[in-house]
């Protein structure tokens, strides 16, 4: 169930980060027993690193402040300084986390093309070069090693596309079968389970490691999950430390998220329920492109006639109406549903965007 915004409140629709914390989870955090999650004697922290193991079918999991961390982690763990990573053009890892494995691990990303988030298997093998991680490849001692393919699932700057099961384990396939490991920015894996009816175990099973948000959709303060094999974990331990992520008394975070994997799941579906239905509504209004039909999860992005230039006076237009959204610059603007804007809020937009939409005509 959505928690519309209050009277006066605007409908923010920028992002599913901005959701807080539910009554259940304030009172987990109060009561949550504590110790020091460094020394690995945090009772609240280990419970939920071996749920969320459990619940993706790997060995061991990680706490962790966030999910450009835990990418950043799972990079370093999986690749040496000079090695390349494939991950796509238009990606959280290649776009928004600052350069951060060529910053501090020295590891080089290849950005490819993709449809939706799926690559295509062949051309991610045709991309792999060679050396002792790409076994049937020619080691080529002027190109870096591929060591690594990442995969975005749902796939943030596409609106929110799931990635197919089938897609998955081709281009894991693909990888494998040439010495790569494959990891899965699964920030939001939850909504794309919802989606397609695929069970995150299911997805996981195709990779060596996937991170997950608990502070989206979920609904947490804060924090992120890396799963994998144990000697994967014990790596991304260490590698968590040096990067600043031990946070001692984490329990009173990680309370949330044992909440949150147990309550907050399946409503899901009414983000997703919420999206299409704006979608369609703006979809209607002239000098707006919207495909409703490929709106999957909770994000919808929409497009102005006028160019990327108007997407700025469009946000700014809708905030003096009360309605909160993001300008992705030329990607489009961005609506993101989660459990605090609800059908009153999705009419709220609609109407706010109809009162502007002729001024973004062509």
């Amino acid at each position: 169930m959505s928690i519309p915004a209050g009277p006066g409140a605007p409908s923010d629709f920028r992002s599913d980060t901005v959701t807080h914390p539910t009554d259940a989870m304030r009172r987990a955090m109060v009561e949550a027993p504590l110790g020091d999650d460094v020394f690995g004697d945090d009772p609240t922290v280990n419970a939920l690193e071996a749920e969320a193991a459990r619940r993706f079918g790997k060995e061991a999991a990680l706490f962790l402040p966030s999910g450009t961390m835990a990418n950043l982690v799972a990079l370093l763990v999986w690749c040496r300084p000079g090695d390349e990573a494939i991950v796509e053009e238009r990606s959280h890892s290649f776009n928004s986390e600052q350069g951060g494995p060529a910053r501090f691990g020295g590891i080089q990303l290849r950005p490819l093309a993709s449809d939706g988030g799926a690559f295509d298997p062949d051309e991610v093998a045709g991309a792999i070069r060679g050396g002792a991680n790409a076994r049937s490849h020619v080691d080529d001692i002027h190109s870096p090693r591929t060591s690594l393919v990442s995969i975005e699932n749902t796939h943030n700057f596409t609106g929110g596309r799931v990635v197919r099961l089938e897609n998955v384990r081709a281009v894991s396939r693909a990888a494998r079968d040439r010495g790569l490991k494959v990891h899965m920015d699964g920030a939001r894996i939850f909504n794309a389970s919802v989606a397609s009816g695929v069970d995150v175990a299911t997805y996981a099973a195709e990779c060596d490691s996937v991170m997950f948000s608990l502070s989206k959709g979920l609904s947490c303060p804060a924090g992120s999950m890396l799963v994998g094999a144990d000697d994967f974990i014990a790596a991304a331990r260490r590698t968590r430390k040096v990067l600043g992520g031990g946070m001692r008394q984490a329990g009173v975070l990680a309370a949330c998220g044992l909440v949150a994997l147990k309550e907050m799941v399946a409503r899901l579906a009414d983000d997703h329920a919420n999206a299409k239905a704006l979608a369609r509504r703006l979809a209607e209004l002239p000098g707006i492109e919207c495909d409703a039909e490929r709106v999957e999860t909770n994000i919808v992005i929409v497009r102005l006639a006028r160019g990327p230039g108007a997407h700025g006076p469009f946000v700014a237009g809708l905030k003096a109406r009360g309605v909160l959204c993001a300008s992705l610059g030329s990607i489009g603007v961005r609506f993101v549903t989660h459990r605090m804007v609800g059908a009153p809020d999705v009419e709220r937009a609609a109407l706010a965007a109809r009162d502007i939409a002729r001024e973004f005509a062509g």
